[in-house]
């Protein structure tokens, strides 16, 4: 017997809506960037041009200044009925979550520059949970270095500190600082953060609920949540790609923690790649990252050449 033909569809929580749609939000300012800073803001690897920029980031941003610009005005109606007019209001905290080589770096970068193009938001702060990562001797010290990127690898009281003083307030704030060269946190190094309109903290975890030793997460302080999705096959690939262009690039510099990689023939530096995505960064995505994407207030979702091809934005 066949099924009824006006069956529902499931539910969900997000609307989405597709390139075209969610280009057509686009607002008629022009493209607020040139193609020299997108170079400078582009990631390795990343398909990332003045196109994408207006037809998928000026509408996000556009997005996340209203909110910034609502939540602003909320705030300042609940001070008023509490009595408290002379209380500063508190920073906008935008959380953005995915895999490895998915691209959210670059994304981050990207909106932190739109952002303050916005005349309302013009203080716009940028920290990434590399800074928050465990410094590879205590890393070693615990058996961790095969686990760099897992939750367990973060200071998260140290990171979950950082994200509530600027969340409440505090005039400055320092944030440890990691190098991709090295591959560890450098000594004496810090961001100082003071008091921005707007705060993007990115990483690969950053989505993660309370674990079971803790009551309360980062993820509990955003505002706003961004999570970049792929198919897994795709993300695999482009961190084969990114891996490789390293290899011929960066990793040349002695001074680099891959360097040992560096005269490794292209058929055994794809193969090393592809051992290190199922040995490590495969499975922290099946484990902990994608599981955090149905807790995002908004998905982008790319094909499998690294464009956007759908948005997914939690009903309100």
């Amino acid at each position: 017997m066949s099924e009824p033909a006006d069956r529902e569809a499931p539910a969900t929580p997000f609307l989405e809506l597709d390139r075209a749609e969610w280009a057509a939000l686009a607002p008629a300012a022009a493209n607020p960037l040139t193609e020299e800073e997108l170079v400078r803001l582009r990631g390795l690897g990343d398909a990332l041009d003045l196109r994408e920029v207006a037809e998928v980031y000026v509408p996000l941003s556009r997005l996340l200044n209203l909110y910034a610009v609502g939540a602003r005005s909320l705030h300042r109606s609940t001070r008023q009925f509490l009595g408290h007019e002379d209380d500063a209001p508190t920073p906008f905290v935008i959380g953005i979550a995915g895999s490895v080589a998915v691209g959210k770096s670059t994304i981050a970068r990207l909106l932190r520059e739109l952002l303050a193009r916005w005349d309302d938001t013009p203080r716009v702060e940028l920290v990434t949970t590399d800074g928050f990562l465990l410094p590879n001797a205590e890393l070693g010290r615990r058996g961790l270095m095969t686990r760099k990127g897992f939750p367990e690898s973060y200071d998260r009281r140290a990171l979950l500190r950082f994200v509530s003083r600027v969340k409440s307030g505090v005039e400055e704030v320092r944030a440890p600082v990691y190098s991709h060269l090295v591959y560890d946190i450098v000594p004496d190094a810090e961001i100082v953060v003071r008091q921005p309109d707007i705060l993007i903290v990115e990483g690969l975890n950053v989505l993660q609920p309370p674990g079971s030793d803790a009551q309360l997460a980062v993820s509990d302080l955003f505002d706003f949540t961004v999570y970049v999705d792929a198919r897994t096959s795709d993300i695999e690939r482009w961190y084969v790609d990114r891996f490789l262009r390293l290899q011929r690039g960066a990793f040349s510099d002695p001074r680099s923690y891959f360097h040992r990689y560096a005269a490794l023939t292209e058929e055994d530096a794809t193969a090393r790649a592809r051992s290190i995505w199922d040995e490590i960064n495969g499975p922290n995505l099946e484990q902990n990252i994608a599981p955090t994407r149905a807790r995002a207030s908004l998905v982008l979702r790319k094909a499998p050449d690294h464009t956007v091809s759908s948005v997914l934005i939690r009903k309100i």
